[in-house]
């Protein structure tokens, strides 16, 4: 598996336990990490970054979405879909915590790419917009 791919596919992972985490809040982020270790197939590489991306943002959480509610001015939080708001706290904790470990067009084309596959058909723009926004913003 290539970087890229690993890349990825631990952003997938982290956008699983994030979406879990809106329906579930209950439950310590080390519990859930166990569960989805035991039943996804991950490389090693891919689990370590997905534990640093939810491990970043739940220790970035409020600040995370004190950015997603300023950039997304029309938008609440409360009303964004459940799996366009994980997409976005990954996109921003990337942007703005990631400490430059992933170009920032890579960060939005990864979080539009996701949006693709896992959500509605306008949420890539939606993302796009919010994302850029947050680029503009830190650069």
């Amino acid at each position: 598996m290539s970087a890229d791919t690993a890349r990825r596919r631990a952003r997938e992972v982290a956008l699983q336990v994030l979406f879990q985490m809106e329906f579930v809040p209950d439950i310590e982020l080390a519990t859930r990490l166990d569960y989805f270790r035991m039943h996804l197939d991950i490389t090693e590489d891919a689990w370590a970054y997905a534990e640093q991306i939810l491990q970043g943002i739940e220790k970035h959480k409020q600040e995370l979405d004190n950015i997603i509610t300023e950039k997304s001015r029309n938008w609440k939080i409360s009303r964004m879909a459940p799996v366009d708001l994980c997409l976005l706290r990954i996109g921003v904790y990337e942007l703005s915590f990631g400490q430059n470990e992933v170009p920032p067009k890579v960060a939005i084309n990864e979080a539009i790419e996701i949006a693709k596959r896992f959500s509605g058909t306008e949420s890539s723009h939606f993302i796009n917009g919010i994302l850029d926004d947050v680029l503009r913003t830190n650069s």
